[in-house]
């Protein structure tokens, strides 16, 4: 079976989180792993720096670069991106993580918020994939996984909060778009979406704290899905919107007891997936 061990994984907005739960899945294989996120203070409502996130990393058993990154800053995008090269010979696998979320109707969502997501959601994506497309193209099995949701036009995904909605389901465009245009560099465009919610600063802070997080499994059940992912042939697997639970099953991992918070808690679902 292939594994991660000397590629080089970059992972945006990794300094908590999913994004850091699967770094450290990567990192557990040894692989090289540059976190480009904000966060190099810690804060009182997010856990976790990009310095605190090597420091896993490199207790995983991986190899970590800590970048500071805003990915609406293109200087900044490109130049983690050349440090990254320059510090670990290339790059491999993509990870497009960060995200921001408000889930505010129209009349809510004022247009700073508004301009956030987009610019960080589908913008920022767009951007790193830009930039690390290159150096994609010069590995053996190049990934870029985007964590978004499948492409689903049901009104009820917009009604509630159309604005957040549109700046996700422009991450998955990406993955749709990008998958067709470099089909034939080898490059793998896939997207990763959670069946239930998952146990993160934004499912705590925003829908409902400690009680909202008993419903959730943890992050590595996302972690454990992408690594599945990364480790398949990047010619063969490209343009697939992922559930979590979905990509365990096709690898035989149907029991998920492990991964709840909370075993008798019934589970939060996302959204835009149906609950099974």
């Amino acid at each position: 079976m292939t594994n991660l061990k000397g590629k080089t994984v970059f992972v945006t907005g990794g300094s908590r989180g999913i994004g850091l739960a699967i770094a450290l899945r990567c990192a557990a294989d040894g692989a090289n792993v540059t976190i480009a996120a904000k966060t190099t203070t810690p804060h009182p409502k997010l856990e976790g720096t990009i310095y605190s996130a090597i420091e896993q990393i490199e207790a995983a058993g991986g190899k970590g670069l800590a970048c500071q990154v805003d990915i609406r800053d293109e200087d900044m995008v490109n130049e983690a991106v050349q440090k990254t090269v320059d510090t670990f010979g290339g790059i491999d696998v993509l990870i497009n993580n960060a995200s921001a979320i408000s889930l505010t109707p129209t009349l809510h969502t004022d247009m700073k918020r508004y301009d956030l997501m987009h610019n960080v959601n589908t913008r920022g994506t767009f951007m790193v994939s830009k930039a690390c497309i290159p150096h994609l193209k010069k590995s053996d099995n190049p990934q870029v996984l985007n964590l978004s949701p499948p492409l689903n036009m049901d009104a009820k995904w917009f009604g509630p909060h159309v604005a957040y909605t549109m700046a996700k389901f422009g991450m998955s465009m990406c993955v749709l778009g990008m998958a067709k245009e470099f089909k034939r560099d080898g490059i793998a465009f896939n997207a990763l979406w959670p069946r239930t919610a998952i146990a993160t600063a934004a499912v705590k802070n925003l829908l409902g704290g400690d009680q909202a997080i008993k419903g959730c499994r943890t992050s590595e059940i996302m972690a454990d899905a992408a690594y599945i992912i990364l480790n398949q042939d990047a010619r063969e697997h490209s343009g697939n919107f992922y559930i979590d639970d979905e990509v365990l099953a096709s690898a035989g991992i149907t029991d998920l007891a492990k991964y709840a918070i909370d075993e008798t808690a019934t589970l939060m679902p996302d959204f835009f997936v149906e609950p099974v």
